[in-house]
């Protein structure tokens, strides 16, 4: 856990491809959901051109604010890196609760630190499902001992 991955991209780049990443996501996901959306709120004969028209006008939007979200959360995560000089999940927790506080910051501080405490918790499970995951997968690949000859006795 405590280690660097190495296989991203140095600090200032990862965001500028976090913030991609994230948008892409969002566009498809927005693309799926709002031409659901726009399908069956439709009349009959004109169900295509409705999701079309939803897909065109809402898929961006949904992107923008996923990207917006990923850009904030990899400046805030590069952020508290170079602040701690740790690698750890806390990292994760601490940049969650300062990205849901800064997009939240304009309903006042309360609304502020109530999503910032929402944000924080959400990552705080994603990163204890992370760790649970990984311990279960990397069970079997443990180094064991090889099993004791049965001429050998043990030491007391």
């Amino acid at each position: 856990m405590a280690h660097a991955d190495h296989t991203r991209d140095p600090c200032p780049w990862v965001i500028l491809s976090d913030f991609g990443s994230a948008f892409a996501m969002g566009a498809v996901g927005g693309t799926i959901w709002h031409g659901i959306k726009g399908a069956r709120n439709s009349p009959r004969g004109d169900r295509l051109v409705g999701a079309m028209s939803v897909i065109k006008a809402r898929a961006p939007v949904t992107g923008g604010n996923f990207g917006v979200w990923g850009g904030m959360f990899s400046t805030f995560d590069c952020a508290v890196k170079g602040w701690r000089q740790k690698e750890d999940m806390w990292n994760a927790i601490i940049s969650g609760f300062l990205t849901g506080g800064c997009l939240a910051a304009r309903s006042g501080p309360r609304g502020a630190l109530t999503s910032a405490v929402a944000c924080g918790i959400l990552l705080s499970v994603f990163e204890g499902v992370g760790v649970l995951v990984s311990r279960v997968f990397n069970e079997g690949t443990r180094p064991q001992l090889p099993p004791m000859p049965e001429n050998m006795q043990p030491q007391q």
